[in-house]
């Protein structure tokens, strides 16, 4: 009996601690982006490279996806306003029949932005890859990143930390029965984004520099 209560102490202490965990890696995020999110292409200021943080276009059930649907809208507006000079396509292409970049760039041409304004990262598997390889191969020190408030909002911090002045252009959310999943996902996210990088964890890849001229 005593080691079953023993157990079941252990249990709730592991589990106080990790609502801890959430809740504050939630409210650190969001209070490290608070002043650097804008909804507006009028108040947002200017940056040569927009990243686009990539999703894919279909869903299972295939349907578009409406984060992506989103994120292509947001970023035609962000470059037709001038606020932005190139962007930067980071997404995943981990398979050689997945290919989130150049999906990605197909629809940005289609909605009027030329092929030469657009590059392409094809070693974007996670948001702390995207925006260090910013940095580090395409040598950005200051960007705006295009993709949902919450996903901007955690792209920030990592940016932060990595010595990037950044701010995010916000694409428009979903509904909350759409986005139920991917807004549960998001604060186990951010818990883990905190844990990588205080264990200073490395993009999967790095490489060759490109120069965005």
């Amino acid at each position: 009996m005593r080691y079953v209560k023993k157990i079941l102490k252990i249990g709730v202490l592991i589990g106080i601690l990790s609502l801890i965990g959430i809740f504050g890696a939630d409210r650190l995020v969001e209070k490290s982006a608070s002043d650097k999110v804008f909804n507006s292409t009028k108040e947002i200021p200017h940056n040569k490279v927009g990243l686009f943080l990539g999703t894919g276009k279909i869903l299972s059930n295939g349907r578009i996806n409406l984060y992506y649907k989103y994120r292509i809208e947001a970023a035609v507006s962000l470059f037709k306003a001038g606020k932005v000079d190139f962007i930067l396509v980071s997404g995943d292409n981990s398979t050689k029949d997945y290919d989130e970049p150049s999906t990605i760039k197909e629809d940005l041409i289609k909605k009027g932005i030329p092929s030469n304004k657009i590059y392409l990262d094809y070693a974007g598997f996670r948001t702390l890859d995207s925006v260090v390889r910013c940095k580090e191969i395409f040598g950005q020190s200051s960007i705006t990143i295009i993709s949902q408030q919450f996903h901007n909002e955690r792209a920030i911090y990592i940016a932060k930390r990595k010595d990037i002045d950044a701010v995010g252009f916000n694409a428009k959310d979903v509904n909350v029965h759409y986005g139920f999943k991917t807004r549960l996902r998001e604060r186990f996210a951010r818990v883990k984004m905190v844990l990588d990088l205080i264990i200073g964890k490395k993009p999967k890849f790095l490489g060759d520099k490109i120069d965005i001229k």
